[in-house]
């Protein structure tokens, strides 16, 4: 069984804080199993689970019945809460926990989707919680060796060479076929692997957000679900969907919200400041179980997109910085697929291109304008090479390796 010690690392490190942590994540990328995982670091555990009917009647029973857990000492317990935002007045419940019981537990909450979705009333809880959020099997997560974040600001294209080549390379190829969601990555087969996506939108969809949401026509929202791996990689129009689809321009755009929300997909403006003619409005979508993108190239974009951006998220959860992800494109269709930023400042510029060895010439462009670091990633094995572009450098290198340790 994969540890995640990444997320445990991040964890322990929000715990300090002494506040409700809430971690959400897509449907069955192992949240209920991480939390669980957890009771190993405390001397005192109870789990509870809102979809358990015998847990639901402890519930009623006493709301407070996590004090009847029999402890083996006096350390302050962790309580694993999962699935509790779909109680009706469960904002109002955590509330009135946390300021009784902050000091005396652990609370950690666990859902699929984001668990400040709910619009159900309640009073706010700011001030009074973390977020994590979890996400399917990345590179990065599954390799031993990453880099410190201080020392990837410090030096973009040397020193990521940290874990073996055919180790990150056979877990590339894996999470290409498979996914990163941990029941089929586990079972590496191919026919698995489609009865699990068959049913994986349906049950988000079915399941999910018809039990949190209002949304009644559930048929055309699947048939959404189901256009967008065709839609990955590019800008995505939101008026044509709409025509497709036979619905309103809002009611496309909110559903995108909604899946996003739920962790279907994910999506990246472009970045404006100091590009001449650049496109302000459109955005990139990616999905979460990108082998469902049958083009190679596009699901080799998605792969890196999703890398980054568990990154970014991560770096932000923690509160090391203000991060975020962009792609850049003008008026003149030059496109790169990704910028890193910093507090509103680029720092590194991120091209995708399967079987290219050569930067590609929007990359080199951009970087010139933006004068920071370029790497161009490239499926292709044993990759590594440092091009002096102008004040700045440019590596190209398989994705695998680079990748595979970044923070």
């Amino acid at each position: 069984m994969v540890k995640r010690a990444l997320y445990r690392a991040a964890l322990q490190t929000l715990a300090e804080d002494r506040k409700l942590i809430f971690i959400s994540g897509p449907r069955q990328c192992g949240k209920t199993t991480f939390a669980r995982s957890l009771a190993d670091a405390y001397a005192n555990t109870l789990y509870f689970n809102w979809d358990s009917i015998t847990d639901k009647k402890k519930f009623t029973a006493n709301p407070l019945f996590f004090q009847e857990l029999n402890r083996t000492d006096k350390t302050p317990p962790l309580i694993m809460l999962d699935e509790i935002h779909k109680y009706s007045r469960w904002k109002n419940y955590l509330k009135g926990v946390y300021d009784e019981f902050a000091d005396a537990y652990q609370f950690v909450i666990t859902g699929s989707g984001r668990l400040d979705l709910s619009k159900r009333g309640g009073d706010a809880l700011t001030g009074r919680y973390v977020s994590m959020n979890l996400f399917p099997f990345t590179l990065s997560e599954l390799c031993s060796k990453r880099r410190r974040l201080d020392a990837f600001r410090a030096d973009l294209l040397h020193d990521w060479d940290l874990n073996p080549a055919k180790e990150t390379g056979a877990l590339w190829e894996r999470l290409s076929a498979y996914g990163g969601f941990p029941e089929p990555f586990v079972k590496n087969d191919a026919s698995f692997w489609r009865r699990w996506s068959e049913t994986f939108a349906q049950q988000i969809v079915r399941e999910d957000i018809r039990t949190l949401t209002e949304i009644k026509d559930l048929d055309t929202l699947e048939l959404l679900v189901s256009m967008l791996p065709s839609k990955v990689g590019s800008p995505f129009s939101v008026n044509n969907i709409a025509a497709a689809l036979q619905v309103s321009f809002d009611t496309v755009k909110s559903w995108i919200k909604l899946l996003e929300d739920f962790y279907v997909s994910f999506s990246i403006g472009t970045w404006t400041p100091k590009i001449p003619r650049s496109i302000l409005k459109e955005r990139k979508l990616y999905l979460y179980n990108y082998p469902e993108v049958s083009d190679a190239s596009l699901r080799f974009e998605n792969m890196a997109a999703l890398e980054l951006y568990r990154a970014v998220t991560l770096w932000n959860d923690l509160g090391w910085g203000r991060f975020s992800l962009h792609y850049l494109k003008n008026k003149e269709k030059e496109e790169v697929d990704f910028l890193l930023a910093e507090e509103r400042t680029p720092f590194l510029i991120i091209e995708a291109k399967m079987n290219d060895e050569s930067p590609s010439k929007s990359l080199l462009h951009f970087q010139k304008v933006l004068d920071i670091p370029a790497v161009q990633l490239t499926r292709r094995d044993n990759i590594r090479k440092i091009i002096r572009t102008g004040g700045n450098d440019t590596l190209v290198v398989s994705a695998h390796r680079w990748l595979s340790s970044l923070p």
